[in-house]
This record gives C-alpha cells, structure tokens and sequence, in this order.
C-alpha cells in the first residue's frame, strides 16, 4: 500500500438559529453587564444558542453533511467519524456513533475525544495518524458543542463568552506522491494536567452524580495562553522546516480577541490574515477552529495551496497546533 496523506477535502458548518447579542445579556436581572463591557474584555458581540432538545449530534450532522457535500463525497466514503466535544449527547453511545447513524453509516468506526477546546486539534492528529496507518482512507473530524447547557447563567465571568455550534472536515487519504505537497504535515499535542482547576465543569457522571458547570480562573488562563499557543506553533513550523514568513492563513481556537491578536502578532501575521470569528460565535470550544474553516473556506480567502496554521489551548490544561496545505 502506497503511504498515504490525509487532505482536507471538504469543510462544513452549522449554527443553531437562535442568536443572542450581549445586549439581550445585559438586559438579564442579575447579571450586571454590558456590550461595551463584554466587547472590550472579548471582542464578543453576539453567540448562537441551540433550541430546545437541539444537541450536540444534530448540530455535528448538519456540519458533517455540509462537509461531505464540499468534499463531493458519499457517506460510503466514510470510514471513520471522530467527534470532538465537551457536552456529547449522553456518556454512550458516543456521538460520534450517533452521528454514524443519523448519517446512515453502517461500516468502519466512531468515537468521541474529549480535549476540551483542544479537541478538534487532537482529533485532526488521531485522524492523520489513522489514515497514514492505513486503517482509514476518509474520515470525518468534528467538532461540536452547546455549552449554554454547562454555564452558569448568572456568572458573567463565564456564560457571556461561550456558545454553540459545530465545524467538520472530511479527510480523503491520498496516495503522498499526488497531493503536490497538499495535506496534513504535522499536528503536535500537549496537555499539564497540573492546571486543570484553573478551566473546569464542576461535576461529571463519576464525581458528583451530575453535569457540573463551568468554571474558569480567566487570567491564569490568558497567562498560560499565549506563552503555550507560541511554543507549539513555534514546534509546528520547525518540524516542517518552515518559517513564520511560509503562514497564509491563522486559524486559531476562538476564545478571546486579546489571544488571538498576541498570536497574530507573534507571527508577523496582520489581522487580515487571522480567521476571526470570535464576534459573532463567541467561543464554540472544540467546533470553534472547523467553523472558522468552513466560513473561510466557503468565501475563498482559504486556496488551494495555502498553508494554513491552526492552533488551540483548553481545560485540562491541553495544548495543540496542526499545520496543513490545502
């Protein structure tokens, strides 16, 4: 078998129709906050808010389809489907799987990864690894979320930066000497599991008997933020003997506008060539980077060619950066 490289053929994306702009927020008993607020510590404008009985499955199908339609691929094609989440559907069957059925999927396997806003990197990395291996030949990555189902709605600190939705690629497993140099070239993950109070729900199935919210000590975070997304994007170029100089396209994790301008910044990249999407998403956890991709993607700033960095830290503390040429 010819070795192979794992391209992204096909992205997709899916917000639920509700959106909720921080003035409907700030116009909540309680809350005591503002846009002008928000928008300053943030960049946030607005999120989007999964209907009642709208989950994290039929938010990752409506992505995944949208992905396979770009890609021009049948579900036949689908050998794998890893989904990255934080708020599955039930503890199992995984996501994943329910995705694999609502998609009418009946061969090849499906799992969750649970990496907090991690996780769509780890997963990009898993899925490389199994089509470089040969178990797969096109696997669907997604990454999907509603966390208004984990926040504390009276704490401003936290449910004002959070929302809904979910990204998908599909990746089709090339023969390495066809793609022209195009394809996943490395995907590199860490986690300290020192820090995981510092981003965390504070409950779970095993603990505490129920879903526990989210809870965040945001400057520890922010501090450990740019320090750690500089070293991996700095280990991902390297690895590939690439520069800042080679970067088309930044397409960070969507946490805070702050971040993802210090990023920008270290990269020598302007504001033009970062994907944000912060404003109107706010932070979608792990869908947060395939969003971005898929909007980037559908309105042509992302070509053929392109080498596109994506990067991503999270509760755990994890850590993470992909480099691809698309």
């Amino acid at each position: 078998m010819p070795a192979l490289r794992a391209l992204v053929a096909g992205t997709g994306g899916y917000l639920p129709e509700r959106s909720l702009t921080n003035d409907e927020l700030a116009a909540w008993k309680g809350l005591e906050t503002s846009d002008a607020w928000i928008r300053e510590r943030t960049g946030i404008r607005c999120r989007h808010v999964a209907a009642e009985g709208e989950t994290a499955s039929d938010l990752g199908l409506r992505a995944a389809l949208a992905a396979l339609a770009q890609a021009g691929a049948a579900v036949e094609e689908v050998d794998a489907i890893l989904v990255a989440t934080s708020t599955p559907d039930s503890a199992f069957p995984s996501t994943a799987a329910r995705i694999q059925g609502k998609l009418g999927v009946t061969r090849g396997f499906a799992f969750d990864l649970a990496a907090a806003c991690t996780g769509f990197i780890y997963a990009l990395g898993v899925a490389d690894a199994l089509i470089r291996a040969g178990q797969a030949r096109g696997v669907l990555v997604i990454g999907t979320e509603v966390y208004s189902r984990i926040l504390d709605w009276t704490d401003r600190g936290t449910c004002v930066l959070f929302g809904d939705g979910a990204g998908a690629v599909f990746l089709r497993g090339v023969a390495a000497e066809e793609t022209g140099g195009r394809g996943l070239l490395s995907t590199h993950m860490h986690a300290d599991g020192r820090f995981g109070d510092i981003l965390v729900v504070d409950g779970g199935a095993g603990s505490t008997g129920g879903t526990g919210v989210v809870r965040m000590a945001g400057r520890e975070v922010f501090k450990h933020a740019v320090t750690k997304l500089a070293a991996a994007v700095d280990e991902a170029l390297a690895a590939n003997g690439l520069g800042h100089a080679d970067v088309a396209w930044l397409v960070p994790h969507q946490a805070n506008l702050r971040i993802i301008e210090a990023m920008g910044k270290k990269l020598h990249l302007p504001l033009e060539r970062v994907v944000v999407t912060v404003d109107r998403h706010a932070n979608t956890s792990a869908a947060s980077i395939p969003l971005a991709l898929a909007e980037a993607t559908r309105d042509g700033r992302i070509r053929r060619g392109d080498l596109v960095l994506m990067e991503a830290i999270g509760g755990g503390l994890t850590w993470g950066a992909t480099l691809a040429r698309f």
